[in-house]
């Protein structure tokens, strides 16, 4: 996978090559799909939610760099599998998810593996994670219209978000930075096709 998929295609950060090689991928599909985990491809995880194809989770976790003691905040768990890669390279990892049941999946399925820089929780990822904040970077795993305020206040100055932008068939991945006077600046990477961003009338996160 990591050859043929991933450094083919442009993936050279070796920190991340490391990490997409130790993280096995087939724990984070159903027993159904598990002879397609490592094929370059989205696959159903339940809900009607994806774990997004080896490239892609290679791509944005490259776009970000994370990098040792930082702190990293995932809009959209799904399965657990961008964030174990994530937490393979920062120090803590923040993973929302707005489907309950795949939250508690990815939080049991995270902990066995032994995942204890891992923080999950179910709530509205729009809202981000306040009382963590700020974070060093951004993963947002879902379409939208434009990047959502709260989490760009969360954002570290000289920070990055990953972002899929736009409505599908004009959607593409952006890197969003915020500068020292907490200005933004947009960046295109490449074309995509994410779900959009679902929002929950919830209590105010925790």
């Amino acid at each position: 996978m990591v050859t043929w998929q991933l450094v083919s295609r442009g993936i050279s950060n070796e920190r991340v090559l490391e990490a997409m090689n130790k993280v096995p991928r087939h724990e984070f599909v159903p027993e159904s799909e598990r002879e397609r985990a490592y094929a370059d491809q989205a696959l159903p995880i339940g809900h009607e939610q994806t774990i997004s194809q080896p490239f892609i989770v290679a791509f944005m976790t490259q776009a970000v760099d994370p990098q040792p003691g930082q702190r990293v905040l995932e809009v959209g768990t799904g399965s657990g599998y961008q964030a174990a890669v994530l937490a393979e390279l920062a120090g803590e990892v923040y993973t929302i998810e707005l489907i309950p049941d795949l939250a508690k999946q990815a939080g049991a399925l995270l902990e066995r593996l032994g995942y204890r820089n891992i923080h999950v929780r179910t709530g509205d990822g729009y809202l981000g994670w306040p009382k963590a904040a700020p974070f060093d970077s951004i993963v947002v795993t879902w379409g939208a219209e434009k990047v959502p305020e709260p989490l760009f206040e969360q954002l570290k100055p000289g920070g990055t978000m990953v972002i899929p932008l736009g409505q599908i068939p004009n959607q593409s991945l952006r890197l969003i930075k915020k500068d020292q006077n907490d200005q933004q600046s947009s960046q295109e990477l490449l074309p995509v096709q994410f779900v959009p961003l679902r929002r929950a009338h919830e209590e105010k996160p925790k």
